[in-house]
């Protein structure tokens, strides 16, 4: 059955058909006419300004009173500088609101909360800033609380090279004739000037995760990530941070703080400053090159070099961390030269202390843990801490130091029986017994358990860490290699996709793990005796693994050899290289030396080897083995 038309001309009177037919031919006749289709699309074009000035005032009619309140004094309390004002917008006002109104969806656009800011008065470039600034908490905002896309990946950073464009590059006043970049007049508060440095490592590092799943990416995905190959690129995220220190002078401020404290009449912190350079005087220069050091600490670890990791700590981890944090003196003045925010306190703690883990510099590593575990455990006993009734920034913190106990426990197994570092801090040790009771026992006992109780803490507690190249997105055979990549090859590793970063640190850690897992057994043979030869240990430790149908053939010299070799391991992990290390006879005072008979090397990477043990031995020559 054929489908009944919507009308009929049959049904119209004959002036009304001819009317309609005139009407088709028109529309036809000028559908055969280019220049009427020109003409329509200009007038269209006239009309999308339109649409699109309609569109943003819908969207901000939509926006409430509230937020559009809050907006207008926030841009104003930048504008008026008003510190105070913009602390309690920042960290009190904009988490509230979010809840309220935004937990599940996004703030409104830039562009859409634009016309509010003109009612203040402001310059074009103040109220760019401000949108920038703005941007950059809507973008923290996609992160945390939903799921973000590539635009907002791609956007996101080139909001934050704008943002660290203009902190860097600004050109001076009208009234300067020369051209050379001059500081902003700008101030913010110090947790939101770590937020920022933060979260640009934290975008930074989820992007290199995501760009590196080849296989989970669309078309579209694939065409924008080849045109953008330099996005989020690990040169330019360390361009930014040392481009920040330079400009800062942070490490000839502390310089110069440092040589200010042996003086009687020493001066004022700002006055230092101002001696610097311009940039160094500002409040938001010094912070931001301070929080960029602590920023580059972590992006070196990510990036799996540890030993640059301490190696841009060496004058912020001496004067800032080198008393009660990393060494033996508590340095009091230096807490008031710069900030001192508990985020940054454990987060630099919880890399300074992996990175010695993974340096297998033990005995530094757990006192860098205990001392920030016992300033969380401070943390938690007081009430109403300030700068924390944010209930995510105290989240983040605690899922931090719970990685660090882990860590600890990694640390405390894998240091002798009988160190004196493993009776550091007695509270610490019952609490990890307590959170990972199960796995140091696993991890102290030895054997093939003990590596899957390694393997678990670790995979916990390490740092996600990222790819410093991209995926050859820009050569498309390459990439299809990668795509059509047999599952099984890249378990092998033959394949052509890059193996897991976190995976290649953790068959390192678990290589140097497993040479020390026979040794709490050797260990108690040795505190049995005074004297015995490697032909008797190596019978009680039972090196030759074959049938008993097989032992004939096994020479004794074989056995011997092993255990022997497994002393050497022994010995070998019974010193350590320490940064703390004792201080015979009488203690100087005008030495960094504390009254427990202790003192700190100046570098984070300087120390001494110092022994890990309370069991030492010696084979003569007739291997005999003597024990003290």
């Amino acid at each position: 059955m054929s489908r009944p038309t919507l009308w009929s001309t049959a049904d119209m009177d004959d002036d009304l058909a001819d009317a309609v037919d005139a009407e088709l031919s028109m529309y036809a006749q000028q559908g055969q006419n280019p220049a009427i289709y020109d003409q329509l699309g200009a007038q269209i074009e006239q009309l999308e300004p339109l649409l699109a000035i309609q569109q943003h005032m819908a969207a901000l009619a939509a926006v409430p009173d509230v937020v559009k309140s809050f907006i207008v004094s926030f841009h104003q309390a930048i504008l008026n500088r008003d510190l105070p004002s913009v602390t309690i917008f920042y960290t009190t006002t904009f988490p509230k609101l979010t809840d309220r109104f935004y937990s599940r969806a996004e703030w409104p656009e830039p562009e859409i909360i634009a016309p509010l800011l003109s009612s203040n008065n402001a310059t074009e470039d103040q109220v760019h800033i401000f949108l920038v600034l703005y941007r950059d908490l809507y973008y923290r905002h996609v992160y945390s609380r939903l799921q973000p896309n590539i635009d907002d990946r791609f956007h996101s950073y080139e909001n934050s090279c704008e943002l660290f464009n203009y902190l860097l590059n600004s050109p001076s006043s009208a009234n300067d004739e020369s051209d050379e970049p001059a500081p902003v007049d700008l101030v913010l508060p110090e947790q939101w000037l770590w937020d920022i440095i933060d979260e640009f490592i934290y975008q930074f590092q989820v992007f290199c995760s995501w760009r590196s799943k080849v296989k989970s990416k669309t078309d579209d995905e694939l065409m924008m990530l080849a045109d953008g190959t330099g996005v989020w690129s690990s040169y330019s995220v360390l361009n930014v941070l040392y481009s920040l220190i330079q400009k800062s002078k942070i490490n000839e401020y502390i310089v110069a703080l440092k040589e200010e404290q042996g003086k009687e009449n020493s001066r004022p912190a700002e006055e230092v400053a101002q001696s610097i350079s311009p940039y160094t005087a500002l409040p938001l220069y010094r912070t931001l090159g301070y929080f960029s050091v602590l920023g580059l600490l972590r992006v070196h670890v990510l990036l799996g070099d540890f030993t640059l990791g301490l190696k841009v700590m060496d004058q912020v981890g001496e004067f800032l961390l080198g008393g009660s944090s990393f060494g033996a003196k508590t340095n009091k003045s230096s807490f008031t030269a710069l900030p001192t925010l508990p985020a940054t306190h454990i987060s630099t703690h919880y890399y300074v202390g992996f990175c010695y883990m993974m340096l297998r510099r033990y005995p530094d590593a757990i006192r860098t843990f205990v001392t920030v575990l016992n300033f969380f455990q401070r943390m938690q006993r007081m009430r109403n801490y300030s700068g924390y009734e944010r209930k995510d920034q105290y989240d983040q913190i605690a899922k931090t130091a719970d990685r660090t106990l882990a860590l600890y426990a990694m640390c405390h197994s894998l240091v002798l029986p009988g160190s004196p570092f493993t009776r550091l801090d007695d509270n610490i040790t019952n609490t990890a017994k307590e959170r990972y009771g199960d796995q140091m026992g696993r991890m102290s006992r030895g054997g093939s358990d003990a590596l899957v109780a390694f393997e678990e803490l670790f995979l916990y507690a390490c740092p996600k860490f990222i790819n410093a190249n991209s995926p050859p997105y820009d050569d498309p055979e390459a990439i299809a290699l990668l795509l059509n990549a047999d599952p099984a090859d890249v378990a092998e590793g033959s394949s052509p996709i890059p193996t897991d970063p976190t995976h290649r640190h953790l068959r390192l850690f678990l290589a140097s793990a497993g040479a020390q897992s026979p040794l709490p057994t050797l260990r108690s043979f040795l505190h049995l005796y005074t004297s015995l030869t490697t032909e008797k240990l190596s019978s009680f430790l039972d090196l030759v693994k074959v049938n008993e149908s097989d032992k004939e053939a096994v020479e004794d010299a074989e056995a011997e050899e092993e255990a022997i070799q497994e002393m050497m391991v022994l010995k070998q992990s019974s010193k350590s290289l320490s940064r703390i290390v004792p201080v015979q006879g009488k203690v100087d005072k005008g030495n960094d030396a504390s009254s427990a008979g202790v003192r700190a090397q100046g570098s984070l990477l300087a120390g001494e080897m110092i022994s890990t043990s309370d069991l030492n031995f010696a084979i003569d020559d007739v291997r005999s083995i003597k024990s003290e």
